[in-house]
């Protein structure tokens, strides 16, 4: 073979190696519309692990609110959204209640009320739990097909949702309190409740229950006002599930009805109740048949059981 044909088989093997080369370039790069990037995301994914690109479109997001307002005043929902952008970590929401209808405007779940010459505002808010995974996003969280989120919650980021009392005054937001909010999804509305065995009101915070099909409220009592930290209760009911609020012990504090049920698989039948009170002297709610049976909330307001 001559020397000329040689270098011609080696100048066309280069050329296809480099065009093979250039093509899984293309394709399995960051750059490649149909590629994946970083921890496995297509290049659409990305801005869902970049804070910058996630802080972007919030902010593009409240300017567009702020266009269609159609009246404002200082320290209302869109300076409060602002506030929680410019000062909370980056993938932290004031989040929306769950729409209504596909296309009504969103409604922030905030609550305004005025105390003492003061204007306070009951806000939910859910921030990015600050590790790799992705960030958050309000359509992952909010709403009934969100609920299943609970159970692998970490491919669309984990959401700590946390319900807060801020004043506003000054033109400037100070945080009175904030209390944790033990779920990742499937949020519904925030409303402002009034328990009238004694006459105490309590913030609601409602979230869909898929795998029941029911729903689950975690209710704050302002059982010391409104200035302190609210004391966390937890309701539910569902196909084979239900807890509701009673006064059993007629103090000033909230108790509840538990309600047995068995599930054949074909129906669920009711067959018993129990009520637990809550006791100052355990701070926990008591089965009033079996005393060792207690139920706490531990510093994430999660709900565990003593014996």
């Amino acid at each position: 073979m001559s020397r000329k044909k040689i270098l011609f088989i080696l100048l066309a093997v280069g050329v296809v190696a480099l065009v093979l080369f250039l093509a899984y370039k293309f394709i399995y790069s960051d750059e490649g519309e149909s590629g994946a990037g970083k921890n496995g995301t297509t290049k659409q994914e990305e801005v869902a692990y970049d804070a910058n690109k996630d802080m972007s479109i919030q902010e593009i997001n409240l300017a567009e609110r702020k266009k269609r307002a159609k009246s404002r005043f200082p320290g209302d929902t869109l300076d409060l959204m602002e506030y929680v952008i410019k000062n909370y970590p980056k993938g932290t929401y004031l989040i929306d209640n769950d729409r209504t209808t596909s296309y009504n405007t969103p409604q922030s779940a905030v609550i305004y009320s005025r105390e003492s010459g003061g204007m306070y505002i009951y806000a939910l808010i859910a921030k990015s739990r600050q590790t790799d995974e992705r960030l958050i996003e309000q359509k992952n969280v909010i709403g009934y097909d969100a609920s299943f989120i609970d159970l692998d919650s970490t491919k669309l980021g984990t959401a700590l949702f946390f319900l807060s009392l801020f004043k506003y005054e000054g033109g400037a937001f100070n945080m009175v309190w904030e209390t944790p909010v033990p779920t990742h999804g499937g949020f519904n509305k925030m409303t402002l409740e009034n328990w009238p065995a004694q006459r105490i009101a309590y913030i609601r915070i409602n979230f869909h229950d898929a795998r029941s099909s029911g729903h689950i409220d975690y209710n704050y009592f302002l059982v010391n006002g409104m200035f302190n930290k609210p004391m966390p209760m937890e309701t539910y009911e569902g196909i084979d599930c239900k807890r509701t609020l009673v006064d059993h012990n007629k103090d000033k504090y909230p108790d509840w009805c538990e309600y047995l049920y068995v599930d054949s698989g074909q129906s669920a039948t009711l067959i018993d109740s129990v009520y637990f009170e809550f006791r100052t002297k355990d701070s926990a709610f008591v089965n009033v048949r079996n005393g060792k049976q207690m139920r706490k909330y531990n510093e994430l307001g999660q709900e565990y059981s003593v014996k």
